[in-house]
């Protein structure tokens, strides 16, 4: 597992006990059983397979065959640079929107200065990461030993699919796959100071109780003002594109083609007026007006007559666009909602034109859906359908003007408001906040490789099961993580790094296109609150999917980790330490995972729910998971045995991560094979101790030499002190022998650094 070497030999056999059941021969060229691996749009993603080919006897003593395959993923550097790519373009527009903010008071302007800075700098940096890692040209992994080297910390480490294909004499042909690697965390950066889950609590309290000088906007608020921003960005071009196409269905004279293109419009316009219902925007207005030089809020007169609001009595000329917010003490704090609804109200316009034009054309009734007659001028609409034969284009062209203005007024003043917003959170505490972002993107990225690796395999594998397409696109995929860290020392601050990591795949959706190259690597869009995946099938396969996917739905996941220490640090974790981390994370993730199961029961039609429960008792063991959870037992590998099972019962992505991806997931990895060879393929009860020597056997797993640390992937002249001279098993006997222990190796590593 991980850093396996080539092995040379062409047949290699173990006699345990003088029963030959091993490894049959082993390859380096994959022998697919199916023909599916060969396909280039698998082969496109995995590179460098190890095959393995062993048999076992079953319980009626027949033999199975298995083949093992690992493989490393070129995604593991290509997510990596996709993303950076992204972080850098999404960075270069924000930077560029607190530009032009506008004139600030001294005291702003300065914070502002301060924060492009910093910005700046941390673009230079992405960016100077971005070179390395495009001259990165060797392996397609991140060994472990260069898990804290700066310029690959957004790669993850050792990220490898292990595939299990089992041939058994009387069932049908199963696969298993679970990816390998190690866990999301920024080596790099260290723990110190803990991980991102104990990093951002910190900090947000401390930006709460911040003094005079910022205002405190929580981070739903924050997340609220991004999400708006994206929206605009997204809407304003589309309803300009649509309201183009109107335009050129009226002169085209096409009564059909012109209620489908007002029926997009109204769609989009819709959209773009309900993203500015919310309090945030009208409370950013106000709080960007009172940081302008001589702003001061006055009482806002009285509303205007509703006449007065509804379209101009003559054809409209384009709005004479103003400052985004007034500069003086006039500010009227209703103005926003009078320049906010008249997108609304121009658009109200165009509907009853169009209505009114149709109709005295003789077209059919109702053309336009969203009308709303109750505020719309008729003396406008008949003061400008005069004219029953003239052209249609000049009738609306004036109105679509005014839309495209009144929009272009609303998007000016909601972005400077929202960027003000945003700028709260950058200047407080400067080199803090941008390296906790940095932080979260290095987790994020690392997290992110290895779940694009996991969608595409799975899609594969599962392309032609119906059932997996329609739980595909209605309600997502549950994504597994089975994590092995111990809650001692650094690997505290690791777990909540990949804490942190994994909740943030929340965020991102999958959507699958049609290649049109051979180039059928991932594209990633979107921002740092909303990512999409575009994941590339080739024509044939694509025609092959259900309508839903093909028309571009977003495709959900629903990310869950599941963490138990195993290695002798968790036992003096538990004997001397806090466990409450695990506990809590844990405790959390089940609920994720019941919260998934709910869903699915609910969506899933109920053949195939029925199908599900008899086979699985999915509900059984689910309570039984819960319990284990509750019991907070020591090392309770129960815990992540149920987990993997239900999620391999739920067609999910199975991910097993410890430090390195190598000494704990190796265990883990063969024992979970050899159980489900028991457990769905019938092995012998006589030989599953042997099978599992078999896989974990020195001579499969690629020997190591006697200088070769299995930890730190290093070589090294002597053994390192962290690894222990003494049986750990040994020493709990006694808590004397213990203490003995821990003063012994207290004095060694004194001895060393000195």
């Amino acid at each position: 597992m991980g850093e396996i070497e080539d092995g040379e030999a062409d047949h290699i056999t173990t006699d345990v006990q003088g029963q030959k059941c091993a490894l049959v021969c082993e390859c380096t060229a994959p022998e697919s059983v199916n023909g599916k691996d060969n396909l280039p749009f698998l082969n496109a993603v995995l590179k460098n397979p190890v095959c393995k080919l062993y048999r076992f006897p079953t319980s009626d003593n027949k033999w199975m065959r298995i083949r093992e395959q690992m493989s490393e993923s070129i995604l593991s550097f290509h997510i990596p640079k996709e993303l950076i790519s992204l972080h850098i373009k999404e960075d270069l527009c924000r930077n560029q929107e607190l530009k032009e903010l506008g004139e600030l008071s001294p005291h702003w302007d300065n914070l502002r200065k301060n924060v492009l800075t910093h910005c700046d700098q941390m673009v230079n940096m992405y960016q100077d990461i971005l070179t390395e890692l495009s001259k990165e040209t060797g392996s397609s992994f991140k060994s472990s030993s260069s898990k804290g080297e700066k310029t690959l910390e957004f790669v993850p480490v050792n990220l490898h699919l292990q595939r299990m294909h089992v041939h058994s004499p009387h069932l049908k042909d199963a696969l298993y796959d679970v990816i390998t690697v190690g866990a999301p965390a920024a080596h790099f950066q260290g723990f110190k100071n803990g991980g991102l889950r104990k990093l951002l609590h910190r900090f947000e309290m401390e930006r709460r109780n911040t003094g005079y000088q910022f205002i405190y906007y929580s981070p739903e608020n924050t997340a609220k003002a991004k999400e708006v921003l994206s929206n605009i960005n997204q809407l304003q071009p589309l309803i300009a594109t649509h309201a183009d196409l109107l335009l050129n269905s009226a002169s085209q004279h096409s009564p059909d083609s012109l209620k489908n293109s007002l029926k997009m419009l109204s769609e989009k316009t819709e959209l773009f007026v309900h993203a500015f219902k919310d309090q945030l925007v009208r409370s950013a207005l106000l709080a960007l007006y009172t940081a302008r030089p001589g702003g001061v809020l006055k009482k806002p007169p009285s509303p205007k007559n509703s006449t007065e609001e509804s379209c101009p009595q003559d054809p409209p000329p384009p709005m004479r666009r103003q400052d985004s917010i007034p500069h003086h003490s006039d500010y009227d704090e209703e103005e926003w909602d009078r320049v906010w609804a008249n997108v609304g109200k121009s658009l109200n316009c165009i509907i009853a034109t169009v209505d009114k034009l149709i109709e005295r054309d003789g077209g059919s009734e109702g053309g336009g859906d969203g009308s709303k007659d109750g505020e719309e001028d008729p003396s406008l609409v008949d003061s400008i359908i005069t004219h029953p034969r003239e052209d249609w284009y000049e009738q609306l062209y004036p109105l679509i003007l005014t839309l495209k203005d009144c929009m272009g007024e609303v998007v000016n003043r909601a972005k400077q408001s929202l960027t003000f917003v945003l700028l709260q959170e950058l200047a407080y505490s400067l080199p803090q906040c941008l390296m906790l972002t940095l932080r979260r993107d290095i987790v994020f990225s690392q997290a992110l490789a290895g779940l694009v690796c996991g969608f595409i395999i799975k899609l594969h594998t599962s392309l032609h099961d119906p059932g997996f397409l329609q739980q595909l696109h209605t309600v997502g995929l549950i994504v597994q993580y089975e994590g092995l860290l111990s809650t001692y020392s650094d690997e505290i601050g690791m777990l909540e790094d990949m804490a942190v990591g994994i909740s943030d795949l929340k965020k991102v959706a999958f959507k699958i296109i049609e290649a049109k190259s051979n180039d059928v690597l991932p594209v990633i869009t979107g921002r740092r609150e909303h990512y999409v995946v575009e994941v590339k099938l080739p024509a044939r396969m694509f025609e092959a999917l259900p309508l839903q996917i093909k028309e571009g739905q977003l495709l959900h996941v629903y990310p869950v980790l599941f963490n138990v220490g195993i290695n002798e640090q968790q036992t003096l974790a538990e004997r001397f330490g806090d466990v409450s981390l695990q506990e809590s994370i844990n405790q959390e993730n089940f609920e994720l995972l019941k919260e998934y199961y709910t869903i699915f029961m609910e969506k899933m039609p109920p053949d195939y729910i029925s199908h599900f429960q008899e086979q699985n008792d999915l509900k059984g063991l689910l309570e039984n998971l819960h319990q284990n959870i509750q019991a907070k037992k020591r090392k309770n590998v129960e815990i992540m045995w149920l987990a993997a099972t239900i999620c391999r019962k739920l067609n999910g992505i199975r991910f097993t991560c410890c430090k390195s991806a190598k000494d704990r997931t190796s265990m883990s990895v063969t024992l979970e094979q050899c159980s489900i060879l028991r457990d769905e393929h019938q092995l012998h009860k006589d030989f599953f101790i042997r099978a599992l020597d078999c896989m974990r056997s020195r001579q499969t797993q690629g020997a190591l030499s006697e200088s070769d640390d299995p930890e730190t992937g290093c070589l090294t002249d002597n053994k390192p002190t962290s690894r222990h001279f003494y049986p750990v098993a040994l020493l709990l006997v006694s808590s004397h022998l213990l203490v003995v222990w821990l003063i012994l190796s207290l004095a060694l590593l004194l001895a060393k650094y000195q």
